[in-house]
C-alpha cells in the first residue's frame, strides 16, 4: 500500500510568530483517523519568525528528531545543553523520564524552517539524552547515508549517525536530476518519505507517482521503490523514514 499526502492535504497552522504544516495530529488539529503512522506520531514542518520561538517547555516518553532547513535554529534544556544548529544539521532528543526545552529563531532578520518529528520511543522512563550532527552534503548526494538510527548507544565518530531508542533508521538523500535510489521495501517495516525541495517519481508496482514540494508518500506491505529525481533545476532533497 502507498499513499500520497500532498502538501496542501497537511493542516496549516498559522500564527504571527510561527507558520507550521502538520502531517498527523497535533496542537489544534485533531483528526484520528491521521493520529500517526507506526510509531512516527509528528512530522511538522516549522518556519519561525526572527527573535521568536518555543519557550521552555517539558516532555516525556518521545524520540524528537529535527531537522534545520534554512536559518539558525537555537536549542536549549535544563540538562544544560545550548547550541545554536545550523541549516543542515540534524538533532536529536530523547526526553524519557522527562526533561524542559526551548528552541527559538535568534537572528534579528531572518527565519528559521525546520522539520521536526516525533517517535514513539521502544520503552518508557529511559535516560534523557541530547545530541546533534552536520553532515556533509556530498555524504548525502545520490546515496543512502543514515542520519539516524535505532540502538541504545550513542556513536560519537565525526559523520556517524546520530542515534534514537527506537528501531529507525532515517535518511536525507539529495538526487541530482535523472539519478535514481532503489529502496527495498520490507513486508513488515513502514516507510514515510517527505518531499523538501524539487520533484521526485516513485515507482512500484502500484505504479508511478510524482512528487512535489511538501509532498508525502505513506508504505506500508509494497515492492522495492525506485526513487528518481525529477528536478527540471537543481538536487530533490527528501527525508525517508524506515520505521516498524
Amino acid at each position: 500500500m502507498i499513499k500520497i499526502v500532498t502538501s496542501a492535504e497537511r493542516h496549516t497552522s498559522e500564527k504571527e510568530w510561527i507558520h507550521s504544516e502538520f502531517s498527523f495530529s497535533f496542537a489544534d488539529y485533531e483528526d484520528p483517523s491521521n493520529s500517526h503512522f507506526g510509531c512516527l506520531l509528528a512530522h511538522n514542518d516549522n518556519q519561525l519568525q526572527p527573535q521568536e520561538g518555543f519557550n521552555k517547555h517539558p516532555h516525556h516518553d518521545l524520540e524528537i528528531v529535527s531537522y534545520v532547513i534554512s536559518g539558525e535554529l537555537q536549542h536549549e534544556d535544563d540538562m544544560g545543553n545550548q547550541h545554536i544548529l545550523e541549516a543542515g544539521t540534524v538533532q536529536v532528543m530523547s526526553a524519557g523520564t522527562g526533561l524542559q526545552h526551548a528552541e527559538t529563531n535568534p537572528s534579528t532578520t531572518d527565519p528559521v524552517r525546520f522539520l521536526q518529528m516525533w517517535f514513539l520511543p521502544s520503552s518508557p522512563n529511559l535516560e534523557p539524552r541530547w545530541a546533534y550532527r552536520s553532515f556533509p552534503k556530498e555524504m548525502m548526494t545520490n546515496q543512502w547515508q543514515p542520519v539516524v538510527v535505532g540502538q541504545k548507544e550513542l556513536q560519537t565518530e565525526d559523520h556517524s549517525p546520530l542515534s534514537i531508542q527506537q528501531d529507525v533508521t532515517i535518511y536525507l538523500p539529495s538526487l541530482e536530476t535523472g539519478k535514481e535510489l532503489i529502496f527495498p521495501q520490507k513486508e513488515d517495516r513502514r516507510t514515510h518519505l517527505f518531499l523538501i525541495s524539487g520533484h521526485l517519481e516513485i515507482q512500484c508496482d502500484e505504479g508511478t507517482f510524482h512528487l512535489e514540494p511538501g509532498d508525502a508518500a505513506r508504505i506500508h506491505k509494497a515492492c522495492n521503490l525506485n526513487i528518481k529525481g525529477s528536478s527540471s533545476e537543481g538536487k530533490s532533497e527528501f527525508i525517508l523514514v524506515d520505521l516498524p
